[in-house]
């Protein structure tokens, strides 16, 4: 995709899942590619294997709900490669069960992951982007954020914010020329999902409700990313797209 070689793109969440699927994707089109997790042995490792192909990827072990930890990241990142071009606020958390029988500890840990976090690294590179009057940002947010989804009241909470606060950026810099936008993940394949039962019977339910009668996979990502960030995309801020199989809809 053009645009994206010799770029330097932050992807959060990226030691494993879709995070990391995309960062491969990333250095295989040429960017270079900083890893921020809190898992910084899974970082490592996931940079190390792009590094491997020959590729450029750098990993920070950072807690995203903690902004001093993540502005540190980023100075740290940029003075090692220059600056940040592209973001992918990918690092989130769930725990699944009935909002009435949740707890405010629950809630707090669901909110500084998944709003809070995001926050804290787009403010981070923000300003320099528009300084520089470029930069692309690509929020995950959810289809849980769009339409609701059982069991996950707080966790939809933070996504449909998410969604919002990624429009009103996209308002405040168009001018600017940073371009922003949101992939909507629908159920997919991961550890965070495979916790939430046990069981295993959630993975079949949801599959016979998804048109395509499959989860989605990490690899199922990077392409609608990668894309966002890449200049074929320029005249395209403030859009939500659903990756799902057709679960949702929308239009």
């Amino acid at each position: 995709m053009r645009g994206l070689r010799g770029k330097n793109v932050i992807v959060t969440g990226a030691a494993s899942g879709i995070g990391r699927a995309v960062a491969e994707r990333l250095a295989e089109e040429g960017a270079a590619v900083a890893i921020l997790d809190l898992n910084k042995d899974g970082a490592e490792t996931a940079a190390g294997s792009i590094r491997q192909a020959g590729l450029k990827a750098a990993a920070y072990g950072v807690d995203i709900t903690d902004y001093a930890a993540v502005a540190a990241a980023v100075a740290a990142f940029e003075q090692a490669a220059g600056p940040v071009e592209g973001l992918v606020n990918n690092a989130g958390w769930d725990k699944a069960g009935p909002f009435a029988k949740s707890s405010p500890a629950d809630w707090k840990k669901i909110v500084d992951i998944n709003l809070y976090g995001p926050l804290n690294v787009t403010h981070a590179v923000l300003q320099g982007m528009a300084a520089r009057g470029k930069g692309r940002i690509v929020n995950i947010a959810s289809d849980a954020g769009r339409v609701g989804s059982s069991g996950e009241g707080v966790y939809s909470a933070c996504k449909g914010g998410i969604i919002a606060f990624g429009k009103t950026l996209a308002r405040e810099h168009a001018k600017a020329g940073i371009c922003v936008n949101t992939v909507a993940p629908g159920p997919t394949d991961t550890p965070l999902l495979a916790s939430f039962d046990p069981s295993g019977k959630l993975p079949e339910a949801l599959k016979a409700a998804i048109p395509m009668r499959r989860l989605a996979q990490p690899s199922d990502y990077p392409g609608i990313i990668a894309f966002l960030l890449s200049d074929d995309a320029a005249f395209i801020t403030g859009q939500v797209i659903s990756v799902s199989g057709g679960l949702t809809m929308h239009g």
